[in-house]
């Protein structure tokens, strides 16, 4: 049972990927119970009670902020999961299937509003309301915008790396923290590996043989879904 962040990572690091949000999808999902659940689960660990060591929503960011071996984004079914270093280059061969950005963006697999992001993102680690700010996106955008911010991690070309405050024009932080993006070249480079060239059909057998593994009745079209995206 995972009773603590310590465990979770234990086990996370023993599957290589897990889905979040307390919900497995068909897949996995190391934590498999949501907040509306929970209540039926005897575990200490329950969602959104804002206690780090036993509350899986801060773990999403504890992650990113503390370890050197996971990944956290929205990468599976457009919804959140984890990804452990280990696992991580086998998703991102048959996501990228070898293809640069500007590739992917010439052959029209990649939208407009998702490329000036991506252009942003690309110089740094950037917040996502910053991102908005420098793209100068209107309200109307909004739908849009994030629309392009899930197409651009589920392609695996930009990852979460952590969080940082909004801040007024005195400097002072006001409302909830905003998620900051990074380029998954450049997370993983910053986490000392250099992501390598495998061969996409190779990869994707291997994430095949493993969801099965933890997912016996996990069916062919959902485990398609979530390796291809």
């Amino acid at each position: 049972m995972i009773r603590n962040f310590a465990d979770f990572c234990k086990e996370l690091s023993e599957c290589g990927f897990s889905m979040g949000g307390g919900n497995a999808k068909g897949i996995y999902a190391v934590i498999s119970y949501d907040w509306k659940e929970q209540e039926y689960i005897d575990s200490p660990v329950k969602w959104h009670t804002g206690v780090p060591e036993t509350d899986p929503w801060e773990w999403r960011m504890r992650v990113l902020e503390e370890r050197n071996d996971i990944a956290y984004a929205k990468v599976f079914f457009k919804k959140s999961g984890f990804i452990t270093k280990e696992w991580y280059p086998y998703f991102y061969a048959v996501r990228r299937n070898g293809e640069t950005f500007g590739e992917a963006y010439e052959n029209g697999s990649i939208s407009q509003m998702a490329k000036r992001i991506y252009e942003i993102i690309s110089g740094g680690e950037v917040a996502f309301h910053e991102i908005k700010r420098l793209c100068g996106f209107s309200r109307e955008d909004n739908a849009r915008f994030e629309r392009a911010i899930v197409e651009l991690q589920m392609r695996m070309f930009i990852t979460m790396c952590g969080r940082a405050p909004k801040r007024n024009k005195f400097g002072e932080a006001y409302g909830w923290n905003s998620t900051v993006f990074t380029t998954v070249e450049n997370f993983w480079e910053n986490r000392g590996m250099i992501l390598p060239n495998l061969d996409p059909k190779v990869s994707y057998d291997k994430i095949r043989e493993q969801i099965i593994r933890l997912n016996p009745e996990a069916e062919q079209k959902k485990i398609e879904k979530f390796i291809r995206g």
